[in-house]
């Protein structure tokens, strides 16, 4: 997932992946749309200038307009709830969270989840699983944690590209779930900045807040965060590490260029 040192050639990408160049191709190709050389060039340092150049998502046309985007995930099988203020000052309480360890396509995840849906995703690649593990389970101090990755399966293979829906359920403060709804709004392939989306909840000068409550974001990938960035169109922070914001926002770019061309999955 790193944009730095020089791009791998098709033989040597297909060889760390155990296949054939031609099966490499045609199988990565499927997935994001492009081929991997093409797919290498978003991985440059300069996407982020030129998405935000091209792409800048005025979220109050995206509110009316819905959520568009070659993806179908934001458009058609998400669907989120926050808990109650009650619950968040209880710190789950009472709650069982089941969690489990999953390969993803932008790294080993960390998923947890409530009866009602995916209540963590973390990328541990970058941060470590211990940390990671602490960090989401901090969120919830008074829930009882259980490993059990089966009930959580469904909802990670339909974030992923599968079929199916993923329920979240997500705990925070009354801005960060602002935040977070304003997050939702942003289409797959485009991006937007902290104060963009401080402006839109209604907080022009609350930008740096913004950012805090983004950084704060339990949900990576499907509650969209990487779409952030600082008005000169660096990448700015991303909690589960850089090179995995960089990843995510380049398999959007291509597959936001291959139109309806490109797999539509999420």
């Amino acid at each position: 997932m790193e944009a730095e040192g020089p791009a791998l050639s098709l033989d040597a990408l297909a060889g760390r992946m155990g296949m054939s160049a031609a099966h490499f191709q045609r199988v990565f190709s499927a997935w994001v749309g492009v081929s991997p050389k093409r797919y290498q060039q978003y991985l440059a340092l300069g996407l982020a200038q030129q998405l935000l150049a091209e792409r800048e998502t005025l979220l109050d046309t995206a509110a009316s307009a819905g959520l568009s985007g070659t993806g179908r995930l934001h458009d058609l099988f998400l669907r989120w709830e926050a808990m109650t203020p009650g619950d968040f000052a209880r710190g789950g309480d009472g709650l069982q969270i089941r969690w489990g360890r999953f390969d993803t396509p932008f790294g080993d995840a960390l998923a947890m989840g409530t009866d009602r849906g995916l209540c963590g995703l973390a990328f541990t690649e970058e941060t470590g699983f211990d940390a990671a593990f602490a960090d989401l389970a901090g969120r919830w101090p008074a829930a009882r944690f259980t490993e059990d990755a089966a009930p959580l399966t469904p909802w990670v293979t339909a974030a992923f590209g599968g079929d199916g829906e993923t329920p979240l359920q997500v705990i925070g403060a009354p801005f960060q779930i602002k935040v977070w709804e304003a997050l939702l709004r942003i289409p797959s392939g485009q991006v937007t900045t902290y104060s963009a989306i401080a402006a839109a909840i209604g907080a022009p000068r609350a930008a740096r807040a913004v950012g805090t409550a983004i950084g704060r974001n339990p949900i990576s990938f499907l509650i969209p965060c990487h779409r952030a960035l600082a008005r000169s169109g660096a990448l700015g922070g991303y909690h589960w590490g850089l090179p995995v914001k960089r990843a995510m926002l380049a398999w959007e770019a291509a597959r936001w260029e291959a139109g309806p061309s490109a797999p539509q999955v999420p």
